[in-house]
């Protein structure tokens, strides 16, 4: 008799994770604990992976307002910034612009439209089409993005952001301008010193800016990328993938994560005797189909993994089979044949009809998302998911 279980993901409770915690210890007692609670096996090419939330936490790598804003003035001079693309987002940026807002004179915050880079919406695209605006050509003002679409909230939020961003540079004592562009090109007729905060496309963005006239450009990646002050920091991400902690600090993405994925890998197969792959996670990359928010907000899903979870899956479509190599067949001769495929498949499906349809990405970005999706983002309490037989396929007995 075949198994009847494919692939199952489980989430596993952890401690409160604080700074200087052992985060290797931590999440190796907890899926072992688990395991022991639940009865389960151990095989090879189980997963375990970990929120970068607890690895940050663990790491102490926080960063303030104030050292947000001495950076930001000592990169940019503290006069006029252009702070340009920024996502639309209490947890995920509300706290980089207070730090941003308090190390500059000025702020002209340069906003995208309809959408930011991750799908939150100003302004619906059917009141825009209505309205006559061009995405790609026009500028708006305040004023005139308050004539034509008034006091848009956002659908789950409540929020105006616009209203919202405003009122915060204010608060931190800088003088604001508000512009509505999707060309970066728009913010060099108000400054030439522009900090670009979208996320995956922020080297076209500055490419585009240092090729026409920009004096000053960096991304958020550069900002909090060495310590200030004794801070947390990220060499690679900066602010980018940070979360909001308290209301003066921000949780940075963790750093130096494959030693970690490593020694807990290494911890696993002393116990078990097992080769379990193991990754961190941070947001998956998927998009609501309601409120059409890409989901992904850090810079990348997986900032470390072992090497088992490198590449992207290499699998035949099985309707595909069933309708097209052995559609005279059926019951168990067509269930055997199928079989019999897969184990014959080439190493390197790519351009091969029968892998059409199959999810064209990067393991670590399915196994994230899927984490994500697992771990959830609030009072659950199971940073850590525990995944067995995502490597399977229709033969595994």
């Amino acid at each position: 008799m075949s198994r009847m279980i494919g692939t199952v993901s489980r989430g596993v409770r952890a401690p409160i994770i604080k700074a200087g915690d052992d985060i290797v210890e931590i999440v190796t007692s907890s899926v072992l604990e688990a395991a022991r609670e639940e009865n389960i096996t151990f095989n090879d090419r189980d997963i375990v992976a970990m929120t970068e939330a607890i690895v940050g936490r663990a790491q102490g790598n926080y960063a303030s307002v104030e050292n947000i804003a001495k950076d930001v003035k000592t990169k940019f001079g503290g006069e006029t910034v252009g702070v340009i693309f920024p996502i639309l987002s209490r947890n995920r940026f509300a706290i980089c612009l207070r730090g941003i807002a308090k190390g500059a004179k000025k702020i002209v915050l340069m906003l995208s439209y309809p959408s930011d880079e991750v799908g939150n919406h100003l302004i619906s695209l059917d009141a825009m089409d209505e309205k006559g605006v061009d995405p790609y050509t026009d500028v708006l003002s305040l004023e005139k993005y308050r004539e034509l679409f008034g006091y848009e909230k956002h659908r789950f939020t409540g929020i105006d952001y616009v209203e919202y961003y405003e009122g915060l540079i204010k608060e931190c004592g800088a003088e604001v301008e508000v512009i509505f562009a999707n060309n970066p090109k728009a913010i060099l007729n108000y400054t030439k010193n522009v900090l670009c905060c979208d996320i995956h496309t922020r080297a076209r963005t500055k490419r585009i800016l240092k090729n026409n006239g920009a004096e000053i450009v960096l991304g958020l990646d550069e900002i909090m990328n060495a310590p200030v002050d004794g801070s947390g920091y990220n060499e690679f991400y900066g602010l980018l993938g940070s979360n909001k902690a308290t209301e003066d600090t921000v949780k940075l993405f963790p750093r130096n994560c494959q030693p970690i994925v490593d020694a807990i890998q290494k911890k696993l197969f002393e116990a078990t005797g097992k080769n379990i792959e193991v990754m961190v996670y941070g947001d998956g990359a998927f998009k609501d189909p309601v409120g059409k928010i890409w989901e992904l907000a850090d810079p990348v899903v997986s900032p470390a993994y072992t090497k088992g979870l490198e590449g992207t899956p290499n699998e035949l479509k099985l309707k595909y089979l069933a309708d097209n190599d052995f559609a005279d067949l059926s019951g168990d001769e067509l269930k055997e044949a199928i079989k019999q495929k897969i184990v014959e498949k080439d190493d390197n499906l790519v351009g091969n009809m029968a892998s059409e349809g199959t999810t064209p990405r990067q393991l670590t970005d399915l196994i994230g998302s899927l984490c994500d999706l697992t771990s959830g983002s609030g009072d659950k309490g199971t940073p850590i998911v525990f995944i067995q037989g995502y490597f399977d396929n229709y033969t595994t007995e």
